[in-house]
């Protein structure tokens, strides 16, 4: 994927969530990548992995259709720079 598609699709992914979650969940995501089938976001700590992971769970069949290709959804830590 280029570089220029990655950039894009992190765009719509970062848009796209803010949309679907609350909030103060949405300012604790610290990127969003989309990786071999599998769209992998990122939160800023543990405890905010947690509940993004709960919550994203139950929004998995709208974010596989969002976009062909992918085929799971994944949370993982990953603190600010």
């Amino acid at each position: 994927m280029r570089v220029t598609t990655a950039a894009a699709r992190a765009s719509f992914w970062s848009e796209w969530l803010a949309q679907h979650l609350p909030a103060e969940l949405g300012t604790r995501i610290s990127g969003v990548v989309e990786r071999e089938g599998t769209l992998v976001i990122f939160a800023e700590s543990a405890a905010w992995s947690a509940r993004l992971r709960y919550l994203v769970e139950e929004l998995e069949p709208q974010i596989l259709a969002a976009a062909s290709g992918l085929t799971t959804v994944a949370v993982r830590v990953r603190p600010r720079d």
